[in-house]
């Protein structure tokens, strides 16, 4: 399939898990009907609640919000992402933060546990530590799909160009970024970054957000986009909840590439190679 219509979806979750969930159906729904046939949530889409109250949010893979993202999937015949959850790990007291993929008949393609925790603490007061509560995950993944291949990546993931360079050299022509991206720096560099990696690795990019103020005090900037290979940003949200659509033209993709061999002319200097002549 050539061509497609994907959507990225804009929500402010709360600590109420059941109504989280039902505002993604209606959301999903409603791109859906608009005809979007690839639907990506935000980071912590079920649940967003205060740190020592996660551990009785965190859900298993085969959880009740997983399994329902995949009856939706299956019902409306989409791939659907699962931005992420806070996912139990046996025997831990952490949790990692885990992005789910399904094709269209439900089932799971792909399981993404983010690398990069974000621990900061911001000049406007914002204090977040994500290792407090998280694992950090050590996979790679792309998802071969009906649609292409898919690199599932989590909001912070985005500020380190070398996980995307790799997604890039496993196939990825389709990256997803779920994200609650803090005001402060989304303002600054969530557009930036977001086009960025889209240009330097000629993919397109979902990165759907939470926006609005959130349980912890402080505002997620939203702005939700949708970005082509050349980095032209094909649609974005402001700060309210919603749907936003755009049209993916894999033909199109491929044209870039083609006409624009970047990939192909990527050298490291000698000083950079790893042992044995690969290149890091």
């Amino acid at each position: 399939m050539a061509t497609i219509i994907a959507a990225v979806v804009q929500m402010s979750s709360t600590s109420d898990k059941a109504a989280n969930l039902a505002r993604a159906e209606r959301l999903i729904r409603a791109g859906a009907e608009r005809g979007a046939k690839f639907i990506a949530l935000p980071e912590m889409f079920n649940w967003r609640g205060r740190r020592n109250e996660e551990a009785a949010a965190a859900e298993d893979l085969d959880g009740p919000t997983l399994m329902a993202a995949g009856r939706l999937a299956a019902e409306l015949r989409i791939h659907l992402l699962a931005g992420s959850i806070a996912e139990r790990i046996g025997g831990r007291s952490k949790n990692y933060n885990t992005s789910v993929l399904f094709g269209p008949d439900g089932k799971r393609l792909a399981v993404y546990r983010k690398i990069h925790l974000f621990d900061v603490e911001l000049p406007s007061g914002v204090s977040i530590r994500e290792s407090a509560v998280k694992q950090a995950g050590e996979s790679v993944v792309v998802a071969e799909t009906s649609l292409g291949r898919v690199g599932l990546t989590v909001c912070y993931d985005v500020r380190f160009p070398e996980l995307y360079r790799s997604l890039a050299f496993a196939g990825a022509e389709l990256v997803t970024v779920p994200s609650a991206f803090t005001f402060t720096t989304g303002e600054a560099h969530w557009e930036v970054l977001l086009r960025a990696r889209a240009i330097e690795n000629q993919v397109f990019v979902l990165a759907p957000g939470q926006f609005g103020r959130n349980v912890h005090g402080f505002d997620d900037y939203g702005n939700s986009m949708i970005i082509d290979p050349w980095g032209r940003v094909l649609a974005r949200m402001g700060d309210h909840e919603g749907v936003a659509l755009a049209e993916l033209d894999f033909s199109y993709l491929k044209r870039v590439r083609a006409e624009f061999p970047c990939l192909e002319h990527r050298r490291l200097p000698e000083a950079q190679r790893l042992p044995g002549g690969a290149q890091a």
